[in-house]
C-alpha cells in the first residue's frame, strides 16, 4: 500500500515536472519569436516578459523611435494576446478608454442603453505617452489595472484575463505633461528603461526594416498558455536567502536605521508591494532561464528596474548630483 502511494506520489511529481518544462519552453518560445523582429533591446524584452509572466504592468521610459510600440505589438503576436494601443492626450476623456453607453432604439420603438466596450478591454494594452493625459484620466486607467474592472453607469464590466498595461513615457518633453503621482507610479510592476541600441544591432535594423520584405513574429503561445505560467511562476520555490536578500534590499531603500549612511539621500522608498514584486519578478526571470528556482542574481538583476519608480532622493542629495540608479547600485552591493 506504501508503495502504491510512493508511486502516485512520484508520478504526480513528474507531470508537475513536466508541465513545468512545456510552459518554460513556451516561455523561451515567446522570447525567440519577439528577438526576430526587435533588435538590440534585449534586456527590455525581458523585462516586459518578466512583467507580463509576473501577471503586472510595466512603464517604458524612452526617447521616441526605439520600437516601443512595435515591441507591444509584437509581443501581442508571440504571446497570443488581443494588443491595443491608445495614444494619451490632453483631451483624452475617461470614456475614450473605458467605454461608454449609448441610447439605442429598437425595431419596437424601445429604447435602452448599450455598454460599448473601451480600448482598455483588451488583454495587453499599450497606453501611449501617459503622462499626457489629464489626471482623471490617467487615474481611470490605473484604477481598471488594480482592480481588474470597470464600473460604468453603476455596472460593472470585467477586463479580459490576462490583462497588462505597457504604458510609455517620453523623458524629454516636460511641456503639457501631467506626471503620475507616486502613488500611481506604485501600480507598475517595474519602469523599463528603453535605450539607444548598440552598432551591430542599429545595423541589423537599417537592413531588416528597410528592405522589400519586413520581419514579423509568429504565435508562441495562446492567452490560456501565459495564464498557466504566470500560476507556475507563482509555485516556484523560493530559497530563504533569496527571501532575505529581497527584504533587505526593499528594506534598506528606505529612510531609517536600515539604510545605514545611505538614509540622508532617500526622501520616500518602496512599500511591501516593492518587495511582492520583486519576489514574483525573480520567479518570472527564473523561468525565463528555464531554471525552476531563482538566485539572489535574479534579484540583484531586478532591483533597480522594480525599484526605481518606487523611491525619492533628498533635495540635498539630488544637490549632490546622486541619482536614485547610484544609490541602488550601493544598496546591491552590500548583498551581492
Amino acid at each position: 500500500m506504501a508503495s502504491a502511494s510512493g508511486e502516485s506520489i512520484e508520478k504526480l511529481e513528474d507531470m508537475i515536472v513536466r508541465a513545468a518544462e512545456t510552459t518554460a519552453a513556451h516561455v523561451r518560445s515567446a522570447k525567440d519569436a519577439i528577438g526576430t523582429v526587435i533588435f538590440g533591446q534585449e534586456t527590455v524584452v525581458e523585462h516586459a516578459l518578466i512583467t507580463v509572466l509576473s501577471g503586472g504592468h510595466a512603464l517604458l521610459v524612452g526617447v521616441p523611435g526605439l520600437a516601443k510600440t512595435k515591441l507591444v505589438e509584437t509581443m501581442g503576436i508571440a504571446l497570443g494576446l488581443d494588443a491595443r494601443r491608445v495614444q494619451f492626450t490632453p483631451d483624452l476623456m475617461p470614456s475614450d478608454i473605458l467605454g461608454s453607453e449609448v441610447l439605442e432604439e429598437n425595431s419596437a420603438g424601445k429604447r435602452s442603453f448599450r455598454f460599448i466596450p473601451g480600448p482598455v478591454f483588451a488583454q495587453l494594452l499599450m497606453a501611449d505617452e501617459i503622462n499626457r493625459a489629464s489626471p482623471r484620466t490617467q487615474s481611470a486607467l490605473l484604477q481598471a489595472m488594480q482592480e481588474q474592472h470597470v464600473t460604468i453607469a453603476g455596472a460593472r464590466h470585467d477586463l479580459p484575463k490576462p490583462f497588462h498595461v505597457l504604458a510609455t513615457q517620453n523623458p524629454l518633453e516636460q511641456e503639457g505633461t501631467y506626471p503620475l503621482p507616486e502613488a500611481q507610479l506604485d501600480r507598475f510592476l517595474m519602469e523599463i528603461d528603453v535605450d539607444y541600441p548598440d552598432l551591430e544591432a542599429e545595423r541589423k535594423i537599417l537592413f531588416d526594416t528597410t528592405g522589400a520584405d519586413d520581419s514579423h513574429a509568429k504565435a508562441a503561445m495562446t492567452s490560456d498558455d501565459l495564464i498557466a505560467a504566470q500560476r507556475l511562476v507563482r509555485r516556484l520555490p523560493v530559497g530563504e536567502s533569496v527571501v532575505e536578500a529581497i527584504l533587505q534590499l526593499v528594506r534598506s531603500a528606505r529612510p531609517g536605521d536600515e539604510a545605514g549612511e545611505l538614509s540622508r539621500l532617500i526622501s520616500w522608498g518602496p512599500g511591501p508591494r516593492a518587495s511582492q514584486a520583486l519576489m514574483l519578478a525573480v520567479r518570472a526571470r527564473a523561468l525565463l532561464d528555464n531554471r525552476f528556482a531563482p538566485s539572489i542574481d535574479d534579484v540583484l538583476e531586478l532591483a533597480e528596474p522594480v525599484l526605481k519608480h518606487r523611491m525619492a532622493l533628498t533635495f540635498a542629495a539630488r544637490a549632490e548630483g546622486e541619482t536614485v540608479g547610484n544609490v541602488i547600485k550601493r544598496l546591491k552591493a552590500r548583498i551581492g
